[in-house]
Protein backbone atom coordinates (compact mmCIF):
# COMPACT_ATOMS: atom_id res chain seq x y z
CA UNK A 1 0.00 0.00 0.00
CA UNK A 2 1.32 3.45 -0.88
CA UNK A 3 2.02 6.07 1.75
CA UNK A 4 1.15 9.65 0.82
CA UNK A 5 2.62 12.38 3.02
CA UNK A 6 3.09 16.17 2.77
CA UNK A 7 6.51 17.69 2.12
CA UNK A 8 7.59 20.93 3.83
CA UNK A 9 10.43 23.38 3.30
CA UNK A 10 12.64 24.73 6.08
CA UNK A 11 10.00 27.40 6.81
CA UNK A 12 7.39 24.71 7.47
CA UNK A 13 5.55 25.65 4.28
CA UNK A 14 4.08 22.71 2.40
CA UNK A 15 5.73 22.39 -1.00
CA UNK A 16 4.19 19.16 -2.26
CA UNK A 17 3.17 15.59 -1.57
CA UNK A 18 5.42 12.57 -1.47
CA UNK A 19 4.26 9.11 -2.53
CA UNK A 20 6.21 6.10 -1.26
CA UNK A 21 5.57 2.51 -2.34
CA UNK A 22 7.08 -0.54 -0.68
CA UNK A 23 6.23 -3.91 -2.20
CA UNK A 24 8.02 -7.22 -1.80
CA UNK A 25 10.14 -8.09 -4.79
CA UNK A 26 10.46 -4.50 -5.99
CA UNK A 27 12.79 -1.63 -5.04
CA UNK A 28 11.20 1.11 -2.96
CA UNK A 29 9.63 3.80 -5.12
CA UNK A 30 9.51 7.43 -3.97
CA UNK A 31 8.32 10.44 -5.90
CA UNK A 32 7.17 13.96 -4.99
CA UNK A 33 4.26 15.78 -6.66
CA UNK A 34 2.74 19.23 -6.51
CA UNK A 35 -0.70 18.01 -5.44
CA UNK A 36 -1.97 15.12 -3.38
CA UNK A 37 -4.20 13.99 -6.25
CA UNK A 38 -1.19 13.63 -8.56
CA UNK A 39 0.68 11.61 -5.93
CA UNK A 40 -2.29 9.28 -5.42
CA UNK A 41 -2.77 8.81 -9.19
CA UNK A 42 0.92 7.92 -9.66
CA UNK A 43 0.84 5.50 -6.74
CA UNK A 44 -2.27 3.80 -8.06
CA UNK A 45 -0.77 3.25 -11.53
CA UNK A 46 2.59 2.09 -10.16
CA UNK A 47 1.03 -0.39 -7.73
CA UNK A 48 -1.18 -1.75 -10.51
CA UNK A 49 1.90 -2.33 -12.71
CA UNK A 50 3.61 -4.18 -9.87
CA UNK A 51 0.59 -6.42 -9.32
CA UNK A 52 0.40 -7.21 -13.05
CA UNK A 53 4.16 -7.80 -13.28
CA UNK A 54 4.77 -5.09 -15.87
CA UNK A 55 6.44 -2.51 -13.63
CA UNK A 56 9.52 -0.79 -15.11
CA UNK A 57 11.99 1.17 -13.00
CA UNK A 58 11.70 4.74 -14.29
CA UNK A 59 14.09 6.59 -12.01
CA UNK A 60 17.04 6.56 -14.40
CA UNK A 61 14.97 7.37 -17.49
CA UNK A 62 13.22 10.22 -15.68
CA UNK A 63 16.45 11.95 -14.73
CA UNK A 64 18.30 11.29 -18.01
CA UNK A 65 17.69 13.54 -21.01
CA UNK A 66 17.97 12.83 -24.72
CA UNK A 67 20.94 15.21 -24.84
CA UNK A 68 22.76 13.29 -22.12
CA UNK A 69 22.54 9.90 -23.82
CA UNK A 70 23.55 11.34 -27.19
CA UNK A 71 26.52 13.11 -25.57
CA UNK A 72 27.49 9.83 -23.89
CA UNK A 73 27.25 7.99 -27.21
CA UNK A 74 29.50 10.56 -28.91
CA UNK A 75 32.13 10.24 -26.16
CA UNK A 76 32.06 6.48 -25.54
CA UNK A 77 30.94 4.84 -28.78
CA UNK A 78 31.44 7.18 -31.73
CA UNK A 79 35.28 7.16 -31.65
CA UNK A 80 35.15 3.48 -32.68
CA UNK A 81 33.01 4.23 -35.72
CA UNK A 82 34.22 5.16 -39.19
CA UNK A 83 31.90 7.98 -40.19
CA UNK A 84 31.75 10.52 -37.35
CA UNK A 85 30.93 13.89 -38.87
CA UNK A 86 27.47 12.89 -40.14
CA UNK A 87 26.62 11.32 -36.77
CA UNK A 88 27.72 14.41 -34.85
CA UNK A 89 25.66 16.57 -37.17
CA UNK A 90 22.54 14.39 -36.78
CA UNK A 91 22.99 14.25 -33.01
CA UNK A 92 23.24 18.05 -32.89
CA UNK A 93 19.94 18.43 -34.74
CA UNK A 94 18.13 15.96 -32.48
CA UNK A 95 19.53 17.66 -29.36
CA UNK A 96 18.46 21.08 -30.64
CA UNK A 97 14.84 19.97 -31.09
CA UNK A 98 14.16 17.39 -28.35
CA UNK A 99 17.36 17.25 -26.30
CA UNK A 100 15.70 18.61 -23.13
CA UNK A 101 13.11 15.80 -22.96
CA UNK A 102 13.69 13.10 -20.37
CA UNK A 103 13.81 9.58 -21.75
CA UNK A 104 10.74 8.66 -19.71
CA UNK A 105 8.72 11.43 -21.37
CA UNK A 106 9.92 10.67 -24.90
CA UNK A 107 6.75 9.39 -26.53
CA UNK A 108 5.88 8.32 -30.08
CA UNK A 109 3.74 11.46 -30.46
CA UNK A 110 6.72 13.70 -29.63
CA UNK A 111 8.88 11.90 -32.20
CA UNK A 112 6.12 11.98 -34.83
CA UNK A 113 5.86 15.75 -34.32
CA UNK A 114 9.66 16.04 -34.63
CA UNK A 115 9.57 14.03 -37.88
CA UNK A 116 6.80 16.14 -39.39
CA UNK A 117 8.40 19.44 -38.40
CA UNK A 118 11.71 18.43 -39.96
CA UNK A 119 10.08 17.29 -43.18
CA UNK A 120 8.01 20.50 -43.39
CA UNK A 121 11.24 22.52 -43.70
CA UNK A 122 12.12 20.75 -46.94
CA UNK A 123 14.77 18.49 -45.43
CA UNK A 124 15.17 15.24 -47.39
CA UNK A 125 13.46 12.13 -46.07
CA UNK A 126 16.82 10.37 -45.97
CA UNK A 127 18.22 13.00 -43.61
CA UNK A 128 15.27 12.65 -41.22
CA UNK A 129 15.54 8.86 -41.39
CA UNK A 130 19.22 9.17 -40.51
CA UNK A 131 18.43 11.34 -37.46
CA UNK A 132 15.70 9.04 -36.18
CA UNK A 133 17.78 5.92 -36.82
CA UNK A 134 20.64 7.39 -34.80
CA UNK A 135 18.30 8.11 -31.89
CA UNK A 136 16.87 4.60 -32.13
CA UNK A 137 20.34 3.01 -32.01
CA UNK A 138 21.30 5.08 -28.98
CA UNK A 139 18.05 4.27 -27.16
CA UNK A 140 18.57 0.56 -27.81
CA UNK A 141 22.08 0.85 -26.42
CA UNK A 142 20.79 2.67 -23.34
CA UNK A 143 18.21 -0.06 -22.72
CA UNK A 144 20.46 -3.05 -23.37
CA UNK A 145 23.83 -1.93 -22.00
CA UNK A 146 23.44 1.22 -19.91
CA UNK A 147 20.70 -0.08 -17.63
CA UNK A 148 18.14 2.58 -18.53
CA UNK A 149 14.62 1.18 -18.77
CA UNK A 150 12.06 3.05 -20.87
CA UNK A 151 8.38 2.78 -19.86
CA UNK A 152 7.20 2.15 -23.42
CA UNK A 153 10.34 0.62 -24.85
CA UNK A 154 12.02 2.33 -27.79
CA UNK A 155 9.51 4.97 -29.00
CA UNK A 156 11.24 5.39 -32.38
CA UNK A 157 10.13 1.88 -33.30
CA UNK A 158 6.52 2.91 -32.72
CA UNK A 159 6.33 5.65 -35.34
CA UNK A 160 6.28 5.52 -39.12
CA UNK A 161 9.64 6.36 -40.62
CA UNK A 162 9.74 8.67 -43.66
CA UNK A 163 9.83 6.74 -46.92
CA UNK A 164 13.37 6.15 -48.25
CA UNK A 165 14.48 8.62 -50.87
CA UNK A 166 14.54 7.35 -54.42
CA UNK A 167 17.81 5.58 -55.15
CA UNK A 168 20.06 7.32 -57.65
CA UNK A 169 19.83 5.69 -61.04
CA UNK A 170 22.39 7.80 -62.90
CA UNK A 171 24.48 5.75 -65.28
CA UNK A 172 26.73 6.48 -68.22
CA UNK A 173 24.59 6.83 -71.33
CA UNK A 174 25.33 7.18 -75.02
CA UNK A 175 28.98 8.10 -75.57
CA UNK A 176 29.41 9.63 -72.11
CA UNK A 177 32.00 7.04 -71.09
CA UNK A 178 34.12 7.81 -74.14
CA UNK A 179 33.87 11.57 -73.51
CA UNK A 180 34.56 11.16 -69.80
CA UNK A 181 37.65 9.01 -70.26
CA UNK A 182 38.97 11.43 -72.89
CA UNK A 183 38.76 14.35 -70.46
CA UNK A 184 40.18 12.25 -67.63
CA UNK A 185 43.13 11.40 -69.87
CA UNK A 186 43.74 15.10 -70.49
CA UNK A 187 43.29 16.10 -66.83
CA UNK A 188 46.14 17.80 -64.99
CA UNK A 189 45.64 15.23 -62.23
CA UNK A 190 47.49 12.11 -63.51
CA UNK A 191 45.59 9.88 -61.05
CA UNK A 192 42.12 10.70 -62.36
CA UNK A 193 42.05 8.37 -65.36
CA UNK A 194 43.36 5.26 -63.54
CA UNK A 195 41.01 5.88 -60.58
CA UNK A 196 37.95 6.22 -62.83
CA UNK A 197 38.83 3.14 -64.92
CA UNK A 198 39.57 1.10 -61.78
CA UNK A 199 36.28 2.17 -60.16
CA UNK A 200 34.25 1.18 -63.22
CA UNK A 201 35.95 -2.22 -63.35
CA UNK A 202 35.87 -3.18 -59.67
CA UNK A 203 32.66 -1.61 -58.24
CA UNK A 204 34.72 -0.69 -55.18
CA UNK A 205 33.59 2.16 -52.93
CA UNK A 206 35.47 5.44 -53.23
CA UNK A 207 36.77 5.01 -49.68
CA UNK A 208 38.11 1.56 -50.56
CA UNK A 209 40.14 3.04 -53.41
CA UNK A 210 41.15 6.47 -52.10
CA UNK A 211 42.10 8.08 -48.82
CA UNK A 212 39.16 10.03 -47.40
CA UNK A 213 39.13 12.34 -44.39
CA UNK A 214 36.48 13.17 -41.82
CA UNK A 215 36.41 15.73 -39.02
CA UNK A 216 38.91 18.49 -38.31
CA UNK A 217 40.40 18.68 -34.82
CA UNK A 218 39.59 22.22 -33.60
CA UNK A 219 42.81 22.35 -31.56
CA UNK A 220 45.31 21.17 -34.17
CA UNK A 221 43.39 21.89 -37.36
CA UNK A 222 44.27 18.39 -38.60
CA UNK A 223 41.59 16.31 -40.32
CA UNK A 224 41.37 12.69 -39.21
CA UNK A 225 41.62 9.97 -41.85
CA UNK A 226 38.32 8.19 -42.38
CA UNK A 227 39.52 5.57 -44.86
CA UNK A 228 43.17 5.02 -45.85
CA UNK A 229 42.47 3.78 -49.38
CA UNK A 230 44.00 0.79 -51.17
CA UNK A 231 47.59 -0.28 -50.48
CA UNK A 232 49.89 -2.43 -52.62
CA UNK A 233 50.26 -5.00 -49.84
CA UNK A 234 46.52 -5.69 -50.21
CA UNK A 235 46.89 -6.51 -53.92
CA UNK A 236 47.88 -9.97 -55.13
CA UNK A 237 49.14 -9.48 -58.68
CA UNK A 238 49.42 -13.23 -59.27
CA UNK A 239 45.92 -14.11 -58.11
CA UNK A 240 44.42 -10.91 -59.55
CA UNK A 241 42.72 -9.94 -56.30
CA UNK A 242 42.54 -7.05 -53.86
CA UNK A 243 41.94 -7.85 -50.19
CA UNK A 244 39.97 -5.25 -48.23
CA UNK A 245 40.43 -5.94 -44.48
CA UNK A 246 38.03 -3.25 -43.30
CA UNK A 247 35.04 -2.08 -45.30
CA UNK A 248 32.01 0.15 -44.74
CA UNK A 249 29.80 -2.75 -43.64
CA UNK A 250 32.42 -3.95 -41.16
CA UNK A 251 33.30 -7.13 -43.04
CA UNK A 252 36.49 -7.96 -44.93
CA UNK A 253 36.21 -9.07 -48.54
CA UNK A 254 38.41 -10.00 -51.49
CA UNK A 255 37.67 -8.30 -54.80
CA UNK A 256 38.51 -10.16 -58.04
CA UNK A 257 40.28 -7.92 -60.55
CA UNK A 258 39.43 -8.03 -64.24
CA UNK A 259 42.07 -7.87 -66.96
CA UNK A 260 41.29 -4.17 -67.40
CA UNK A 261 41.68 -3.52 -63.67
CA UNK A 262 45.01 -5.37 -63.75
CA UNK A 263 46.08 -3.31 -66.74
CA UNK A 264 45.40 -0.16 -64.72
CA UNK A 265 47.47 -1.43 -61.79
CA UNK A 266 50.39 -2.52 -63.95
CA UNK A 267 50.60 0.96 -65.42
CA UNK A 268 50.81 2.72 -62.05
CA UNK A 269 54.00 3.98 -60.39
CA UNK A 270 54.90 2.58 -56.97
CA UNK A 271 54.54 5.18 -54.22
CA UNK A 272 56.88 5.26 -51.24
CA UNK A 273 53.92 5.34 -48.83
CA UNK A 274 52.60 2.05 -50.20
CA UNK A 275 49.35 3.47 -51.57
CA UNK A 276 48.09 2.19 -54.90
CA UNK A 277 46.63 5.59 -55.76
CA UNK A 278 48.82 8.25 -54.17
CA UNK A 279 46.13 10.91 -54.07
CA UNK A 280 43.05 11.81 -52.03
CA UNK A 281 39.31 11.77 -52.52
CA UNK A 282 39.18 15.56 -52.40
CA UNK A 283 41.68 15.89 -55.25
CA UNK A 284 39.94 13.29 -57.42
CA UNK A 285 36.48 14.66 -56.65
CA UNK A 286 37.52 18.10 -57.87
CA UNK A 287 39.29 16.77 -60.96
CA UNK A 288 36.31 14.51 -61.77
CA UNK A 289 33.84 17.41 -61.56
CA UNK A 290 36.02 19.46 -63.91
CA UNK A 291 36.35 16.58 -66.37
CA UNK A 292 32.57 16.10 -66.44
CA UNK A 293 32.08 19.82 -67.07
CA UNK A 294 34.55 19.81 -69.98
CA UNK A 295 32.89 16.71 -71.39
CA UNK A 296 29.42 18.28 -71.16
CA UNK A 297 28.23 15.55 -68.77
CA UNK A 298 25.65 16.68 -66.22
CA UNK A 299 24.42 15.04 -63.01
CA UNK A 300 27.15 12.40 -62.78
CA UNK A 301 28.76 11.88 -59.38
CA UNK A 302 31.96 10.01 -58.61
CA UNK A 303 30.01 7.45 -56.55
CA UNK A 304 27.76 6.76 -59.58
CA UNK A 305 30.68 4.80 -61.05
CA UNK A 306 30.02 2.13 -58.41
CA UNK A 307 26.40 1.96 -59.57
CA UNK A 308 27.59 1.65 -63.16
CA UNK A 309 30.10 -1.06 -62.31
CA UNK A 310 27.61 -3.05 -60.22
CA UNK A 311 25.03 -3.03 -62.99
CA UNK A 312 27.63 -4.13 -65.55
CA UNK A 313 28.48 -7.18 -63.45
CA UNK A 314 24.95 -8.37 -64.18
CA UNK A 315 24.62 -7.14 -67.74
CA UNK A 316 28.01 -7.91 -69.26
CA UNK A 317 29.62 -10.42 -66.90
CA UNK A 318 26.31 -12.30 -66.48
CA UNK A 319 26.99 -12.98 -62.81
CA UNK A 320 24.20 -14.01 -60.47
CA UNK A 321 23.10 -11.86 -57.55
CA UNK A 322 25.09 -13.74 -54.89
CA UNK A 323 28.27 -13.53 -56.98
CA UNK A 324 27.79 -9.80 -57.44
CA UNK A 325 27.07 -9.36 -53.72
CA UNK A 326 30.38 -11.02 -52.81
CA UNK A 327 32.25 -8.65 -55.17
CA UNK A 328 30.54 -5.39 -54.23
CA UNK A 329 30.26 -6.02 -50.50
CA UNK A 330 26.63 -4.95 -50.19
CA UNK A 331 25.48 -6.25 -46.81
CA UNK A 332 21.93 -7.06 -47.88
CA UNK A 333 20.27 -7.96 -51.15
CA UNK A 334 17.93 -5.01 -50.59
CA UNK A 335 20.88 -2.61 -50.62
CA UNK A 336 22.30 -4.31 -53.69
CA UNK A 337 18.98 -3.78 -55.45
CA UNK A 338 19.01 -0.06 -54.56
CA UNK A 339 22.43 0.36 -56.15
CA UNK A 340 21.80 -1.70 -59.26
CA UNK A 341 20.09 -0.25 -62.31
CA UNK A 342 19.82 -2.60 -65.26
CA UNK A 343 19.10 -1.33 -68.75
CA UNK A 344 16.24 -3.06 -70.57
CA UNK A 345 18.14 -3.19 -73.86
CA UNK A 346 20.99 -5.09 -72.22
CA UNK A 347 18.58 -7.54 -70.61
CA UNK A 348 17.06 -8.22 -74.03
CA UNK A 349 20.47 -9.44 -75.24
CA UNK A 350 20.61 -11.92 -72.36
CA UNK A 351 17.19 -13.29 -73.30
CA UNK A 352 18.42 -14.14 -76.80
Amino acid sequence: MATISPRYDDQKVRIGWQARIRKQGYPSQVKTFRTKAEAEAWAKVTESEMVRGVFVQRTESERTTVKEILDRYIVEVLPEKKSQQSVRSAAGIVIKHIGSHSLASLSPSILAKYRDQRLSTGISTQTVRHELSLLSRVLNLAIKEWGISLPMGNPVLQIKMPSPSKARDRRLVGNEEERLLKECRESRNPWLLPVVRFAIETAMRVGEILETKDTTDPKTGIRSILTPGLFWNQVDMKKHTAFLPKTKNGEARTVPLSSTAMEVLIGLPRSLNGKVFDTTYEAIHLAFARACKRAGIKGLHLHDLRHEATSRLFEKRKLNIMEVKSITGHKTLQMLTRYTHLRAEDLVKLLG
